[in-house]
């Protein structure tokens, strides 16, 4: 890859520090927090934008408290979809390629089969109609974009159910986990991975010169599993505290946890058109958590 200015939003999360770290080589990188770039003040976006003057975006900011969102969804849509939009037009203006995180959570997971990008969004929460509102603003701009709707992300730093469940295991003798929502755990680091694999090839084939690449892909990892079933891997994979064995892990369905935010129960994304467009494809989801255990 040609050296590139990379401007990396969400720089204290967990797919933010992935990104800092996957793309320290692109070039010229500037990493911004919500402290320097908040995306519930469009005037912070539009500052940092004109000052870094960026060739590619990378824009791992979000509102991500799904629960919460359901109480705040004025916040969650102005984070999600109004500062997408803005980011969008700012990178067109500077003809600067804008890559996009959204979510499983579009869909409303009553299909059986993994999710394709042309299926129909049906978000059945705040949070995933906040990103989907995203999505349409960033296409609405007309720049040149990927998106990339990705799934239960985790890594070893950050607010996550990997760690939540270590927590909890050291704390507890049986955890109750919801076994009927399926999906693909997908490593913030795989993610990042991922992204930068497809830039450099866009960057090696010239194909940034044009605009018939840009469009939705789902990225995540490989397989499928239930809340439940990635629960008891991570303490397969994990070393137990010294004074306790892990928990039982009991699998019960949804509907005895209830959320303020309803989860689809299929949150399986294909990963087809990312593989047939790029070539890129992630591991399985039980080999890049084994990784991130170390």
């Amino acid at each position: 890859m040609t050296p590139k200015r990379v401007l990396i939003l969400g720089a204290q999360g967990q797919l933010g520090i992935e990104l800092q770290r996957t793309f320290l080589s692109a070039g010229e990188v500037t990493a911004l927090g919500r402290d320097k770039c908040d995306l519930s003040r469009p005037k912070t976006i539009r500052e940092a934008m004109a000052e870094v003057r960026p060739e590619i975006v990378l824009n791992a900011a979000a509102y991500t408290a799904v629960d919460r969102a359901e109480a705040e969804q004025e916040l969650a849509m102005k984070v999600n979809g109004e500062a997408a939009g803005v980011l969008a037009e700012e990178a067109r203006k500077l003809n600067a390629l804008l890559v996009h995180y959204s979510t499983d959570y579009v869909f409303d997971g009553s299909k059986t089969e993994p999710w394709i990008e042309d299926d129909a969004p049906n978000p059945i929460n705040i949070y995933g109609a906040s990103k989907l509102a995203g999505e349409r603003n960033i296409a609405e701009a007309a720049g040149r974009y990927l998106i990339f709707r990705t799934s239960w992300v985790y890594s070893p730093h950050g607010q996550n159910f990997l760690r939540t469940m270590l927590r909890l295991g050291e704390e507890r003798d049986k955890l109750r986990v919801v076994n009927d929502q399926i999906g693909a755990p997908t490593t913030a680091a795989e993610l990042a991975m991922g992204t930068r694999v497809v830039i450099d090839r866009l960057d090696a084939d010239d194909s940034l010169q044009s605009a018939d690449w840009s469009g939705i892909y789902h990225m995540t990892c490989a397989g499928e599993t239930s809340w439940c079933g990635f629960a008891k891997e991570i303490f397969h994979r994990s070393v137990p505290p010294e004074h306790k064995p892990w928990p039982e892990v009991v699998g019960i369905p949804d509907a005895e946890y209830p959320t303020p935010a309803k989860r689809p129960k299929n949150s399986v994304l294909s990963n087809s058109k990312l593989r047939a467009r790029f070539g890129v494809e992630l591991p399985r989801w039980e080999d890049a958590l084994a990784e991130t255990l170390g």
